[in-house]
């Protein structure tokens, strides 16, 4: 329950809220997603890369200077694939975190992607272990 009693009076509500918005991103928005140039001659690892971006929410917030940031990434991704190495791959890191790669660069970001539709949480039950211990220590 949020909260008990009449409603604040105007004047008393929070005044050091945070004045950032968050970034409400939809699962059946259509992303206009630039081409990637030479894009036939990336490998498919590459190109699946570019299309994972393409079609994420997170690209619903993406302006043309982040596609141009994605562009630059992708001779990298693809040296990457040929020959992996440690230097690469934070390089491509730190610019994925950048552009809300992972679930806490998202929330970092403040970008709110949609939830399961029950809004169930997304965490497996717990399963009653103690008969499967009990069958290991026999």
């Amino acid at each position: 329950m949020a909260g008990r009693g009449p409603a604040p009076k105007q004047d008393r509500i929070r005044r050091n809220a945070d004045p950032v918005d968050s970034i409400a991103l939809t699962s059946d928005a259509v992303v206009k997603a630039p081409k990637l140039p030479g894009y036939t001659t990336y490998s498919a690892k590459t190109r699946a890369w570019w299309d994972t971006w393409a079609a994420s929410p997170q690209a619903q917030a993406f302006a043309p200077t982040d596609w141009q940031r994605l562009i630059m990434l992708a001779p990298l991704v693809e040296q990457y694939h040929q020959e992996p190495k440690a230097a690469l791959l934070s390089e491509i890191r730190l610019n994925e975190e950048r552009m809300g790669g992972t679930i806490l660069d998202r929330q970092r970001l403040r970008m709110k992607l949609p939830g399961p539709a029950d809004d169930k949480p997304r965490l497996a039950p717990v399963r009653d272990l103690s008969a499967r211990r009990k069958s290991l220590e026999d």
